[in-house]
């Protein structure tokens, strides 16, 4: 009976935390009397690649594919925003996209054409954002 009870309390449990997490890429947050819904996205970040000893032609070549890959990926409503780093390091640049999971986006970046030719690498990690947030 005792083991009856405690499995009829887990399951209404795990119903009643289930109900809460419909979307788990979404909750409400508090914060001194603002509600602010939080979701999460995915941030990536280009890495300088292994292989940037392309000619100018070719190199121009690859730019401008890259550049055709991200207005694709904005046209299909996957990336948010994207953007070079104003600095000359390692790393190049970001995207922000609206996707269910890092896999679905390191796949979308995985088949950018400087990726392809090593001219850039990428990690893609889960980033929460105040939904709605514009920039200035």
């Amino acid at each position: 009976m005792e083991k009856s009870i405690l499995v009829v309390a887990s399951m209404l449990l795990s119903l009643s935390i289930s109900a809460q997490t419909d979307n788990p890429r979404e909750f409400t947050h508090e914060e001194n009397g603002v509600t602010y819904t939080m979701k999460q996205y995915v941030f990536c970040m280009y890495l300088s690649g292994t292989d940037r000893s392309q000619g100018e032609e070719e190199g121009a070549a690859i730019q401008e594919n890259h550049l055709a890959h991200l207005g694709k990926l904005e046209e299909e409503h996957h990336l948010i925003m994207a953007g070079p780093f104003g600095d000359d390091t390692e790393k190049r640049g970001i995207l922000l996209f609206d996707l269910e999971t890092v896999e679905e986006a390191s796949e979308l970046v995985g088949d950018d054409p400087a990726v392809k030719a090593n001219r850039l690498d990428f990690e893609c990690h889960p980033l929460w954002l105040a939904k709605g947030t514009e920039l200035p």
